[in-house]
């Protein structure tokens, strides 16, 4: 029973995490900045971007980097059911936490009984702000997951689906 109220937690945690951001249209009421505003103020935040044009629609694609944490399978998995319990709690209030102020876009455990567990994919301006943020986590913390960080580029504002 634990694991399906686990597994609900996570997934709304990921619908509620894959908002689209839309970029300027024409309506005059629309408040969103244009290409070039966004373009300023993702570099001013220490960003990587670059941008083309997509050839079907002619719009301007912003690419930014990501960054995505593996979290895989750590050394130390002999905690208690009760501490490992306690663990997970703290890891999701960790993940909340995150997006919350965010850090991250989205996360989730994988659905096989691999070394890789789970996915975060942070929002960060830096491998370094990324790859801190994720080790902070308390199941990193205790040694029961380990993070392995890789940069991602995705478009700004494509929705999932």
């Amino acid at each position: 029973m634990e694991h399906i109220k686990l597994i609900l937690v996570i997934a709304l945690m990921c619908c509620f995490s894959c908002k689209q951001k839309e970029l300027k249209t024409d309506d005059p009421k629309d408040n969103s900045p244009s290409v070039a505003q966004l373009k300023i103020q993702l570099k001013k935040k220490g960003f990587e971007i670059f941008d083309y044009i997509d050839p079907k629609t002619q719009d301007t694609i912003i690419m930014q980097q990501y960054f995505i944490a593996f979290l895989k399978t750590g050394p130390n998995r002999t905690q208690s059911v009760e501490e490992a319990s306690k663990l997970q709690e703290a890891h999701l209030a960790h993940l909340g936490k995150m997006y919350e102020l965010g850090y991250a876009d989205i996360s989730g455990p994988f659905g096989d009984d691999g070394d890789i567990r789970g996915i975060t994919i942070y929002n960060t301006p830096t491998l370094k702000m990324a790859d801190s943020l994720a080790n902070s986590d308390p199941m990193v913390k205790a040694g029961r997951l380990v993070i392995e960080m890789h940069p991602w580029w995705a478009a700004k504002g494509f929705p999932l689906r």
